[in-house]
């Protein structure tokens, strides 16, 4: 049994339904990545497995209990979230942010431990932060705040995380270094992770189950091989497209070459004919 789960849920913002009775199984200890295009709900839909956002029917579960029903301080202690570009109060310090996230572990009787100080500690020296503790979050470079995000997270000691968006505004080396420290995460302490990705090549190389949304509902969810293909891809995000095989990892890459339903223009010097390794509908 999946410990993450929804049933019919539904969620919306006043009258607009943006996640309709959604049935998914998040699958257990391993990266899955919702992909699908803007406004499908991918973070609508993490918010509510979070309990950011109160359901308008049906639940989010974990382990096997409505998330809407558990204690904050109890399901604080078995998932974390880091939404999309988080800002930190000006003057903060890096050790200062991830010491917020051993709030769920204390309490009136219980304050700043031994065990505080280790997690705090440990979160640092994996996420590669810790000669950068003393530095204000403001100061870092975009991987560098990323990173210390998501040390805050990894104190918190939950062992599913979501992200919402985590490499929005990085560049290209700053993103490939956080999705790198997940995909440890992942490997080393099996972690189950979910996070909205919007590039869908990022989504192929760094989990190993994708779930595509469209217009609130799942239209397809599996291994990345299953999922991603040029039938999909035209279904929920209106382009053409050949898929290619990375020949370092043999997961598919999106290879985009028009809008679905438009006349193809190609560039000059360009006669159109897809590569060898290009996968057909």
């Amino acid at each position: 049994m999946t410990r993450l789960h929804t049933d019919s849920l539904t969620l919306a913002y006043d009258q607009a339904v943006i996640v309709d009775r959604l049935d998914l199984q998040v699958p257990n200890g391993v990266i899955t990545a919702l992909v699908g295009p803007n406004g499908c709900g991918k973070s609508t839909l993490l918010r509510g497995l979070a309990r950011l956002l109160a359901p308008r029917g049906g639940a989010a579960f974990l382990d096997g209990t409505a998330i809407h029903q558990l204690p904050t301080r109890e399901l604080a202690k078995q998932l974390g979230i880091l939404p999309q570009s988080p800002v930190a109060p000006e003057g903060l310090t890096v050790r200062e942010l991830v010491a917020q996230g051993r709030y769920p572990h204390q309490s009136w009787f219980q304050q700043w431990a031994s065990e505080d100080e280790a997690a705090v500690g440990a979160a640092l020296e994996l996420t590669g932060m810790s000669e950068l503790a003393e530095r204000p979050v403001d100061a870092l470079s975009g991987g560098q705040r990323q990173r210390a995000w998501i040390a805050m997270t990894l104190a918190q000691e939950t062992p599913v995380i979501l992200l919402d968006e985590p490499t929005t505004f990085l560049d290209l080396a700053h993103q490939i270094e956080v999705l790198h420290l997940l995909e440890r995460l992942n490997r080393e302490q099996g972690r189950t992770i979910v996070m909205v990705v919007h590039d869908l090549n990022h989504a192929t190389r760094h989990s190993q189950h994708l779930i595509a949304l469209r217009e609130g509902r799942e239209v397809a969810a599996g291994a990345p091989a299953e999922v991603v293909t040029p039938a999909l891809l035209r279904d929920v995000f209106g382009v053409e497209a050949d898929i290619v095989l990375d020949p370092r990892t043999g997961v598919p890459l999106c290879v985009p070459f028009g809008l679905a339903g438009a006349p193809l223009i190609h560039p000059p010097g360009v006669n159109g004919s897809a590569h060898a390794t290009a996968l057909t509908p």
